[in-house]
């Protein structure tokens, strides 16, 4: 029996950076906690972000906010990975050095950027509903930041900043893909798979009563914590092969259609 669901929110849920999703699954989301089903949503997206976009039901579900990074519910925060200062220094002196790439390091509460790039302030603020404080020098930011996320104007973040991002911190990050335009850094024991685990391990449920939707390679440890592991079908072919099971696509409401069939079983 199912107990705890995971999904991942842009490509999955959504199409990457809308503000928009479907009613209904706030709906279905009260249905399953009331047949004692827990819902998470699992997403590179800041925590405030998430909370405004699941506002009717944000003191119902718990977050996975910066690819793991924070894992929250009800506004407070119950696991934070920072990252180490000088790491993000280093790491700030680098991508000034990437060509058509912007930086963005999310404190817990709110994302600081030195970008001029208005396109990409509007993105962040009016796109993600993120809280963004821009300031003249990264390397000078006081607060504690536990994610770096860097933006590519060409949609080849991978390509361009991974190419690298990726030997000079692979073996010392977690360096990932997360959609076209981000590649997200941060502690390498954080992923969403990992923040996945504490919450069943803090609610007493095992993988095997665990269901899981991604679409990219930051949702691959997420899928790996849950038997019910599905991918969208607009995923990577990487996150196909290792998912279980194949759904419909973020735009046909792929999640939305398991999630049916699922408070229909329960309730009978």
């Amino acid at each position: 029996m199912v107990k705890l669901i995971a999904s991942d929110i842009d490509g999955t849920l959504v199409p990457d950076g809308s503000d928009k999703i479907n009613p209904e699954i706030f709906d279905v989301i009260r249905k399953l906690k009331s047949q004692g089903i827990y819902f998470a949503a699992a997403s590179g997206r800041q925590w405030k972000s998430i909370e405004k976009l699941f506002y009717p039901v944000k003191d119902e579900i718990f977050f996975i906010a910066e690819n793991g990074a924070y894992v929250g519910a009800r506004g407070r925060a119950l696991f934070t990975f920072p990252m180490k200062r000088e790491e993000i220094r280093e790491i700030v002196r680098d991508v000034r050095k990437i060509p058509d790439c912007d930086l963005m390091l999310s404190g817990r509460d709110r994302l600081y950027t030195e970008s001029k790039n208005q396109t990409f302030i509007d993105y962040l603020v009016l796109g993600y509903h993120n809280e963004v404080q821009q300031l003249e020098d990264l390397e000078q930011v006081e607060d504690t930041i536990i994610k770096a996320a860097i933006y590519h104007r060409g949609y080849q973040a991978f390509e361009v900043a991974g190419s690298v991002m990726v030997p000079k911190w692979g073996e010392r990050l977690k360096v990932v893909s997360a959609g076209r335009e981000w590649l997200d850094m941060m502690e390498p024991e954080v992923n969403k798979g990992a923040a996945l685990k504490e919450i069943q391990e803090s609610l007493g449920i095992l993988p095997e009563e665990t269901m899981a939707f991604g679409d990219n390679l930051n949702d691959m440890e997420l899928l790996a914590q849950a038997k019910y592991s599905y991918a969208i079908g607009n995923a990577r072919q990487e996150v196909k092969e290792a998912a279980n099971y194949i759904t419909d696509t973020n735009v046909n409401d792929g999640v939305l259609k398991v999630l049916r069939t699922l408070v229909v079983q329960a309730e009978k």
